[in-house]
């Protein structure tokens, strides 16, 4: 069976990302990249510009469709939304940065850290639920372009969640997967496995 290779980035960052301490970032907040978000992404065009992509597909938030047009650009191929590529629902602590939330919400603080794969952000998903629900798409996408090289962009949660569960990283540990803003993880789809060969690559961030 042919291979499909698919690129799988992180968005570039926003304000909430670079703001000290950080703030969560789900979906139910829609920022636009920074001017250094939108910096990353021109550096991750231009990493990928002599490769030859045949699709590219984005989570529907607009950091990520802005990731995915500027890195799509010089291929000259329409962004494909793909819904099932969005952010985690960090619920109620949406726009908090993490002392905060320990401060305020100590139980389900130390619920969530403890174990992310069954306890959920506040009123939204657990990191489980998250896995869950993405695993499925990603490999739809490669199945439906054998032969092909394609782009995905989509956010930390969702990459953490799907690098996890092909590497076999328990959940509780899924934050020490490293994903910067625009970092570019290659993985390899055929006989309908997936295998990450190359994660976080950011040696065009530097």
């Amino acid at each position: 069976m042919a291979t499909c290779w698919f690129y799988l980035a992180r968005h570039g960052a926003t304000d909430n990302n670079r703001a000290k301490p950080p703030r969560l970032q789900g979906r139910r907040t829609d920022p636009g990249l920074s001017e250094e978000g939108c910096d990353q992404a021109a550096r991750a065009a231009g990493f990928l510009a002599e490769t030859p992509l045949d699709a590219v597909y984005s989570s529907p938030l607009l950091r990520a469709l802005e990731t995915a047009q500027t890195i799509a650009e010089p291929h000259d191929i329409t962004v494909t939304i793909e819904d099932g590529l969005i952010e985690a629902d960090v619920g109620g602590w949406e726009g908090m940065p993490w002392d905060q939330i320990e401060r305020e919400y100590p139980d389900q603080y130390r619920a969530f850290m403890t174990d992310p794969a069954r306890n959920p952000y506040l009123g939204g998903e657990s990191v489980g639920e998250v896995q869950q629900r993405v695993i499925p798409v990603f490999e739809r996408l490669a199945a439906a372009n054998p032969g092909r090289t394609i782009l995905l962009v989509a956010h930390n949660v969702v990459n953490r969640g799907y690098l996890a569960h092909l590497m076999g990283v328990p959940l509780n540990q899924y934050r020490n997967i490293p994903q910067d803003n625009c970092g570019i993880n290659l993985l390899r789809w055929r006989d309908g496995r997936v295998k990450p060969v190359t994660v976080n690559g950011a040696f065009h961030l530097r």
